[in-house]
C-alpha cells in the first residue's frame, strides 16, 4: 500500500500490483519467493512479506543509493 500511496503523491514513483500466480513470467523474472513482495527499481531492492513502513522506506533509500 505504501508504494501506491507514494505513486499517488509523486510523479517520480510508479507502483503496480501483480497477481504472482497469474503472471508466472514476472514471478520468475523478479524471483518472487513469497507474497507480498515489493520489488524496488527492477530488483535493486526487494522486501518479501508485510513490512513496516519504516523498514520499506529504508530499503527504498538503500536501493536508490545503489543507483547514485
Amino acid at each position: 500500500m505504501l508504494a501506491h500511496r507514494m505513486a499517488i503523491e509523486s510523479s517520480w514513483v510508479e507502483a503496480e500490483a501483480v497477481e504472482a500466480m497469474e503472471f508466472p513470467d514476472l514471478s520468475d523474472r523478479f524471483n518472487v519467493s513469497g507474497v507480498p513482495q515489493t520489488t524496488i527499481n527492477e530488483g535493486a531492492g526487494t522486501v518479501v512479506g508485510a513490512a513496516p513502513e519504516d523498514y520499506l522506506i529504508e530499503e527504498i533509500k538503500q536501493a536508490l543509493s545503489k543507483n547514485a
